[in-house]
């Protein structure tokens, strides 16, 4: 493995061999994360419910400031238990634990931080509602299983790329799960 990745996994710009930052964009490089690897990881998946009728419902500077206050206490309770937050992906986020560190509890640590990420969110909600007039409900999945991961997952330069089943079927139990489950 060499001793940087062959990528800047913000601009993919090709970074020489050593490179502790990237010439186009400025990003530190992160010499922590191999190439690929197989291992086992627990995928969460969060995602807001109805998030289509709260766009319809505020204005976008207000949804703005919705999903930041959603996204900063869903990534505070991540945090908390080691999880690697992977995307944001608009209202959801996809979750890793057991990468780029893995510990021994990590699908543990997952099952806690969505329950964390619930009541979470329920102690957001009366200010919500005094401010905008809202209520946030979430639904989670969450699974664990082999998958490869790494920089240079199929050739995206992406430093947190997974390919297995494991994050689609978290995605499933996310999508069938009721709110607040």
């Amino acid at each position: 493995m060499s001793s940087a990745p062959r990528q800047c996994a913000n601009c993919h710009e090709p970074l020489p061999e050593g490179a502790r930052f990237c010439g186009r964009c400025g990003a530190p490089v992160r010499h922590d994360v191999p190439a690929a690897e197989l291992r086992q990881l627990t995928v969460l998946f969060c995602d807001l419910v109805g998030s289509t009728a709260l766009a319809d419902t505020l204005d976008p500077e207000d949804l703005r400031e919705v999903t930041a206050a959603y996204h900063a206490v869903c990534t505070e309770v991540i945090g908390r238990f080691e999880g690697h937050v992977a995307q944001y992906l608009g209202d959801g986020l996809l979750v890793y634990f057991g990468y780029p560190h893995a510990h021994e509890d990590d699908a543990q640590r997952a099952v806690r931080a969505g329950l964390g990420i619930i009541e979470a969110v329920g102690q957001l909600n009366p200010a919500l509602s005094d401010r905008h007039g809202i209520s946030l409900a979430v639904r989670l999945g969450c699974h664990t299983g082999l998958v490869v991961v790494g920089n240079e997952v199929g050739g995206t330069g992406h430093d947190d790329m997974v390919l297995g089943d494991t994050p689609n079927i978290a995605a499933r139990l996310e999508a069938i799960a009721a709110p607040n489950t």
